[in-house]
């Protein structure tokens, strides 16, 4: 029998290496890494065993992007393929995967077939270059040896790692090697050939090898160290410098000889104030003083145990303040001009973790595609999955559901029943008498016709609904995604969703729209508003009469002038007042400007009696300013039919009042229409 091929599988979750063992498990022998970093150390002792990589994009430790990279660095990737496995269907991920090498690209969820099929497919085509390969293993290994011996210490080293995440090392290769390139273009001091920058860009992993022998409760401690750990702390870059000389057989290895400086001196500074040998300017080798800047530029940036991470332009204001100590101007100058390129490059070579939400979807996939049935350990993985599913749902305190199409079905997390009041299934959700009592039916069609509106393209939905929540009417927010059966055919099969209360949030956005409809002063409508709710009524309903009346206050000037703005104030809103307690609910009352007022009502026989009311009741003392005014009405649909010429003829009409000696009101006649159409400059043009 021949020999199976063995698929390295490298997912930080169990389950989905579970379900592509299920899937590829009866034709090959699977290997399983939980990171990247486990990956490579597997690819170094068993690179010739394995026909295929199944590799994950977002993992702990080392991420698939930088398994790429590694395996570029060690030539692995040229006799052993790599299909990429993950949900980020980005085309910048997809892109960059293709640049470092990866065959094949499958999102998340697994299609049996595909991934059977392009395993099979690629195996076949890397077959004959993989025996080749084999052949000239050993000429490739001692052409790569500085490579394989950089891997070979870091596999020691793993094991003595404490606190750092696994990325620093990767980061300050990439700082590393930017800062080189740039100092190149900058300057020819230092004879940097791309040989000497890929040599320095490796030994630059080994910097912090000497920290494996400080105690943990050191290394580890989240507060800030004590004058004497902090010595102690201090004796790691001698500690590692020692540990690399003392490597067996590789003492003339170019590569020791730069880690070794690196190691003892990347803690020195320029100005001679860095330890452990106060080494100062040029006197500090080029390889620590790059390494330096990377090591305290990843450090702010990244989070560590007593600290957070801080934003790239917070570091660099740091940097180059001199809060983290003194370093080669021109060095300062290449972290300049790199200093944006280097953030990016960090976020697009590491990136963070992910939720993983498509365990449903994975689950149905495969217990419904023929000719696989799902392992124990993959029903116990996902009851795990369910569980933790529940949990995150109770402490995100949202309304989480499901829907089912097919069945009618909605489904909804064990939080969002509890606080709801209602159980946790529903059948027929439209004739559910608690889902109705819950949310209105109207709201229930109308989100159902978005969800099966939506397209692949745009497939998420959102709106604002009103929810009565055990006796309690609150705001809620819903976001739901569509799910379709056959995308290519739009079949839709249900949705998913949550509902988050924004009840505070709502109330205070109406507040802030009512604040922004009302005039600050007086509490009345602004003209704007007012402009607007009339035009609406007139629009609305044209066989009603109304009336618009536009009045301003005579000599009112000779309030603010004798008596002070406030005092105007203070009589504007006394006015205010008035015309509240004269008007019904149902009128519109602004103020338009200064001291110009608006009432538009609604009248049914004859409007003079009601304008002879307001204009009586409007005549006062506030204290010793006696208030008069003059007024000009108009009428609809007489004088006009749109909220502009009414207004147009009013403001007419007063003009008129004021002419004949202000203290009445006019309705509009033809006669005016060759009158001003002021809001009031009379006071500033007649002077009683």
């Amino acid at each position: 029998m021949d020999k199976r091929h063995k698929i390295l599988i490298v997912d930080d979750t169990e389950m989905n290496r579970s379900l592509l063992s299920d899937m590829l498990g009866d034709e090959y022998e699977i290997a399983e890494a939980v990171n990247g970093l486990e990956a490579v150390q597997y690819l170094q002792k068993n690179e010739n065993d394995i026909a295929i990589i199944l590799l994950d994009i977002v993992m702990p430790e080392m991420d698939g992007f930088e398994v790429l990279a590694m395996m570029n660095k060690g030539k692995w990737i040229e006799h052993i393929p790599v299909i990429m496995i993950s949900a980020e269907t980005s085309s910048a991920y997809i892109d960059q995967a293709y640049d470092l090498g990866a065959t094949d690209y499958i999102s998340r969820p697994f299609d049996v077939k595909t991934v059977r099929r392009r395993v099979s497919n690629t195996i076949m085509l890397y077959a004959k270059q993989k025996m080749l390969q084999s052949m000239v293993t050993d000429q490739i290994l001692e052409k790569e040896k500085n490579n394989y011996l950089m891997v070979e210490i870091l596999s020691t080293i793993v094991e003595f790692r404490n606190g750092e995440s696994g990325l620093h090392v990767m980061h300050i290769r990439i700082i590393t090697e930017i800062l080189l390139k740039a100092l190149v273009r900058h300057t020819e001091e230092y004879s940097l050939s791309s040989a000497a920058i890929a040599l320095i860009t490796n030994a630059s992993a080994l910097h912090d090898i000497g920290k494996i022998s400080i105690a943990e409760e050191i290394l580890n401690k989240p507060g800030r160290l004590t004058k004497e750990e902090f010595e102690i702390m201090k004796t790691h870059s001698a500690i590692g410098a020692e540990m690399l000389r003392s490597v067996p057989n590789h003492q003339n290895e170019g590569l020791v000889k730069v880690a070794y400086e690196i190691c003892r001196w990347h803690h020195e500074r320029y100005d001679g104030k860095g330890y452990p040998d106060g080494l100062k300017g040029e006197e500090i080798p080029i390889a620590a003083q790059v390494v330096s800047l990377a090591d305290v530029y990843d450090a702010l940036t990244s989070v560590r145990v007593y600290k957070p991470a801080y934003a790239h332009e917070k570091a660099m204001e740091m940097i180059l303040h001199g809060e983290c100590g003194a370093f080669n101007p021109v060095l300062l100058e290449c972290l300049i001009e790199e200093g944006d390129h280097i953030s990016r490059e960090l976020k697009v070579r590491s990136l963070g973790g992910t939720m993983h939400n498509e365990m449903r979807n994975i689950t149905s996939e495969l217990l419904e595609t023929g000719g696989i049935t799902a392992s124990d350990r993959t029903l116990n993985l996902l009851e795990q999955e369910r569980i933790k599913y529940q949990f995150f749902a109770s402490m995100s305190q949202e309304i989480q559901f499901e829907y089912n199409a097919e069945t009618d079905m909605i489904m909804l997390s064990e939080w969002g029943a509890n606080y709801l009041g209602t159980d946790e299934i529903a059948l027929h959700p439209m004739d559910n008498a608690m889902i109705v009592e819950i949310i209105d039916r109207e709201d229930l069609c109308e989100i159902q016709r978005n969800l099966r509106s939506a397209t692949p393209a745009h497939p998420v939905v959102s709106g604002i609904y009103q929810l009565r929540i055990q006796g309690r009417e609150r705001w809620c927010k819903l976001i739901a995604r569509a799910l379709w059966s056959d995308e290519e055919k739009r079949i839709y099969s249900g949705s998913i969703g949550k509902m988050i209360d924004v009840h505070e949030e709502r109330l205070e956005m109406n507040m802030l729209k009512q604040a922004a409809a009302q005039d600050m002063l007086t509490s009345l409508y602004n003209h704007a508003n007012a402009q607007k709710i009339i035009t609406a009524m007139l629009k609305e309903d044209t066989d009603c009469k109304y009336g618009l009346i536009l009045f301003d206050l005579d000599f009112f000037k000779n309030a603010n002038d004798q008596h002070g703005h406030l005092f105007g104030d203070r009589v504007l809103k006394f006015v205010a007042k008035k015309i509240l307690q004269n008007i019904r609910s149902e009128d519109i009352a602004a103020r338009v400007g200064g001291d110009e007022f608006l009432i538009f009502a609604e009248y049914r026989d004859d409007f003079s009696y009601v304008v002879n009311r307001i204009f009586d009741s409007l005549a006062d003392y506030y204290y010793n300013f006696k208030i008069s005014i003059s007024m000009g009405v108009a009428i609809y649909p007489k004088d006009g039919t749109t909220y502009e010429k009414l207004f147009q003829c009013a403001d007419q009409a007063l003009y008129s009042s004021k002419q004949e000696g202000r203290n009445q009101f006019k309705f509009y006649e033809e006669s005016m229409e060759s009158c001003l159409s002021v809001i009031s400059p009379m006071d500033n043009e007649i002077d009683d």
